[in-house]
């Protein structure tokens, strides 16, 4: 079983950035692929970043790509979401998953096994 618990949503204004953090439990963290969701209200989770076991390789969702930053420290069993020049439109709940079956990275929202309860990410215009 794995425990994954986000930090560092707010409130920030457009054009500002947040860092989430996301720290997982369990000693085999390094073999798991990570990713963020995000869900917006009356809307569906969509995915927003993913990356592979080793950090090597990442994914982004078009409309992120250039402004979010995914990494992860495997000695300290974090990911983390660096989010520059942010706009209102991503204002959700910011979710932290991991996957036990795949350590490659995924943009599909059923490959994942483990959610963390998420973060709220507020963006005013």
């Amino acid at each position: 079983q794995v425990q994954l618990v986000e930090s560092g949503g707010g409130l920030v204004q457009a054009g500002g950035s947040l860092r989430l953090s996301c720290a997982a439990s369990g000693r085999t963290f390094s073999n798991y692929g990570m990713g963020w969701f995000r869900q917006a209200p009356g809307k569906e989770r969509e995915f927003v970043a993913t990356i592979n076991w080793s950090g090597g390789s990442t994914y982004y969702k078009d409309s992120v790509k250039g402004r979010f930053t995914i990494s992860r420290d495997n000695a300290k069993n974090t990911v983390y979401l660096q989010m520059n020049s942010l706009k209102p439109e991503d204002t959700a709940v910011y979710y932290c998953t991991a996957s036990a079956r795949y350590s490659s990275e995924s943009s599909r929202l059923r490959d994942y096994d483990y959610w963390g309860q998420g973060t709220q990410v507020t963006v005013s215009s």
